[in-house]
């Protein structure tokens, strides 16, 4: 599945964001989708992921601040951010999983200035 993912751009520190990730095909079935982001000069971070069956996980550093949806009739999957933090700022990826992260989207830039 291709997976679009949009949203992203300069907000201020204490703001909100809403990312969403289209895909291109069928979302129902697949076993997980999430969101990844990388900053400059570090590892790619996981941030959220939402099963099939609806149930969110989400990573330490957006604990509490971030809210992760999927609208399987739209194929759509969303990624809430409030309270957002300087070092939230990095370029913001969509994923598919079916055992692997196997299916990635091309990323959308998010930055937060304090």
């Amino acid at each position: 599945v291709q997976l679009q993912a949009s949203g992203g751009g300069l907000v201020q520190a204490g703001g909100s964001l809403r990312l969403s990730c289209a895909a291109s095909g069928s979302i129902s079935n697949i076993a997980a989708m999430g969101w990844h982001r990388q900053a400059p000069g570090k590892q790619r971070e996981l941030v959220a992921t939402i099963t099939s069956g609806g149930f969110p996980y989400y990573g330490d550093s957006v604990k509490g601040r971030c809210s992760i949806s999927r609208d399987n009739a739209k194929n759509t999957v969303y990624l809430l951010m409030n309270s957002l933090k300087p070092d939230d700022t990095a370029v913001y990826y969509c994923a598919a999983y079916r055992g692997t992260w196997s299916d990635w989207g091309q990323g959308t830039q998010v930055t937060v200035s304090s």
